[in-house]
Parts: structure tokens; sequence; C-alpha cells
């Protein structure tokens, strides 16, 4: 059986205003469904591992919500980090606290906020994922590219294992430029890394331990506490000394050059729903290639007028008519305290919004 692990964190700036620090992207209905993408996460997930074996692991403040979203999932099973650390010391946080209740499980980390079209396909490709790891393998799930795209790391594979599905990952290597990028496409040896892993919990923190051994050691003496009276304290000594680093940079680089990573390719239709462009384009379009996101979806209401305007992203999140006339390509988001209106073409840039809001010290609206 494996365990799932479904870290849940981010503000998702990119998805401004509708994703805010307090309200993260993960916990909003962008599936083209009533789902949200944690639910739908959840969802796809529900073949490979019972709600008993499912955790999330997410800050204080999204904690309530998650709970809510997902009340088939046992309250000890939503893992509360005090503040951020990065993916590594949230990660490793879940290994460490199901190495106590089974030592050599297998476990699987999926983000919260990832959509996955084929999730038949994707359970299949998790199981092959499975067996490699119970190989001794760290592994993680490639993504077979479809473009040159230069918002994602790469995995540089080698060589099939036993001729199978998997394959070892000489390499992780970092975002590239177009021509890097095609270059990597057309070889047929590079993954997209979508940063979803699957190794037996003994292997990663044995692995851990080798690399980060002050994480581990902080780690296990959480998990150790986890399910005692002294866990808030404990939590409240160690968890701000933990290193702030990502997994793939603590562990799985290292790991890659020791022979210890591999990989499965998956084709299963994912996207990690990066900006407003992206669910344009990956959302059900009408005739005209206009996409409404949210509550003015279903049509229960007048939410969105679309007059003469093609290519046109609407997320209208404050209860009134949302109109556009004569548009092409472009997105308008419509909250009750904010409004964005930009060019598709600029949907990467919106964190600039953010930013600058930041800058000003207004924190209400980020």
């Amino acid at each position: 059986m494996l365990y799932a692990v479904v870290p849940a964190g981010g503000s998702g700036t990119r998805l401004w205003p509708l994703s805010r620090t307090g309200n993260p992207k993960f916990l909003h209905p962008l599936t083209g469904s009533a789902l949200t993408l944690l639910q739908a996460t959840v969802e796809r997930l529900a073949p490979l591992a019972p709600p008993d074996q499912t955790y999330v692991v997410t800050g204080v403040g999204h904690a309530a919500a998650v709970a809510r979203q997902l009340p088939e999932l046992p309250a000890d099973n939503v893992l509360v980090e005090p503040s951020p650390r990065d993916s590594c010391a949230a990660i490793g946080l879940a290994a460490a606290v199901i190495a106590l209740r089974d030592p050599q499980a297998v476990m699987g980390a999926f983000p919260a906020d990832h959509l996955v079209g084929r999730p038949e396909r994707f359970a299949e490709v998790v199981r092959q994922a499975v067996d490699g790891a119970r190989q001794g393998y760290l592994m993680t799930v490639g993504i077979t590219p479809t473009h040159a795209e230069t918002g994602y790391g790469y995995l540089e594979c080698g060589d099939p294992v036993d001729g199978g599905p998997v394959r070892r990952v000489r390499q992780f290597t970092e975002k590239p430029t177009y021509e890097v990028a095609s270059g990597y496409v057309q070889s047929g040896r590079y993954l997209w890394n979508a940063g979803m892993f699957v190794w037996q919990v003994d292997t990663f923190l044995r692995e851990l331990a080798r690399q980060q051994p002050e994480l581990h050691a902080g780690l296990t003496a959480v998990a150790a506490a986890w399910h005692t009276s002294a866990r808030e304290d404990v939590l409240g000594e160690l968890w701000p000394t933990l290193p702030k680093i990502s997994v793939d940079y603590a562990v799985m680089e290292g790991a890659a050059a020791a022979g210890l990573v591999a990989t499965v390719p998956g084709a299963f239709g994912w996207n990690d729903v990066g900006d407003f462009h992206t669910l344009g384009e990956v959302l059900p379009r009408d005739d005209a290639n206009n996409v409404v996101i949210g509550p003015g979806a279903d049509h229960d209401k007048p939410d969105v007028m679309l007059v003469d305007s093609a290519g046109v992203v609407v997320v209208p999140h404050s209860g009134r008519l949302v109109s556009v006339l004569g548009m092409r390509d472009i997105i308008v988001v419509d909250t009750p305290d904010a409004v964005l209106v930009c060019p598709r073409e600029r949907a990467q840039d919106v964190k600039e919004l953010v930013e600058e809001l930041k800058a000003r010290g207004d924190l209400r609206l980020v």
C-alpha cells in the first residue's frame, strides 16, 4: 500500500488576486469542476492510498480549510507546519512521521496544486514508480515533454532498469533557455521535473541523514514528539532552526549523482496551474476560446457577459456582472476587493503586482 503525502503550501502569486496568502490556489476550484485543486489531488490518489494513509502537510493558516475540504481524512493526518521551511522540511516531516508507523512504507509526495487530465493513467504510472521504490531507488515521476517549455526544470535520463519503464536519472537541470529546452525535447533523454516523488521512507531518511544531517536530526526529534504532549514545545524549539531548502537541492540532486535516483515517464495530461493563461489553455472553452473560471462557470446567474470577444479568461468572484466587449486574449479577474486586467501574454508577470503591493506595505491584498 502507498502512503500518499500532499504538500499544500505557497501563495500562487501568479494567480493573484484570486489566490492570496490566506486563501491560496490549492483551496480554489480551478479544475473545471466543483472540486478544488486540493480535493482533486486527493481524489486521484484514492485508488492508491486509503484516507487513513493520506497525509496533507500545510501551514497553520490553512489547516482549518484543509480539514473542512477533506473531512474523510483523520484529523491527525493533517500535519501542520508552524512556518514555511520549503519542501524538504515538509516532505521530510511526513516521511519521519510515517516511518514511526511503518519503517519500510512506500511514500509518494504529490503537490496539491497540479491538474491531471487522465487520472487512470496517472495511477498506473505511480504504481510503476512504487515498483522502482521497492528496488531501492528514490523515484521521481517525470513528465514526457510536449514542447520546449522554459518554465520547468528537467530530468536527464539514463538507461532503463532491467528493460522496464524505470529509467535512471543522471542529473536534475535548472529551467533552461528556449534553445536549450528545444535540444532537450529533441534528444528524447529529458523529462519535465514535476516535483512528484515516490520512495521507501527508510531509503529517503537514510539519504537525508547522509546529505543533510542537521535537517535529519531536527525532523527525527520532531517526529518522535509528534504523538505526545510535547509536540508543540518541540516544534516551537526546533522548527525555526531547520534549514530552509527544497528537496531537490537537499537530497535529490546529490542522490542522482550517487546513482540512487530513477524515474518513470508519465503522459497523463499534467499541468502545474502556474497562471491564468495556462488555465485558459487547459480548462473547457467556448467556441471563441473564452474560459470562465469559478462561480460564473455554471451560468446559473449572469456573472459574465462576453460580446465579440475571443480568447478571454474571466474569473468572476465578486458577485457582480463582468462584461467584456470587443477584446482579444486578455485576463479579467474580479474579486470583492481587487480587479486584475492584463494581456494573456503577460500572465507570468502578475506576480510583479504582488511584489509591488508588498513594497508599498499594503499586505491586506496579498
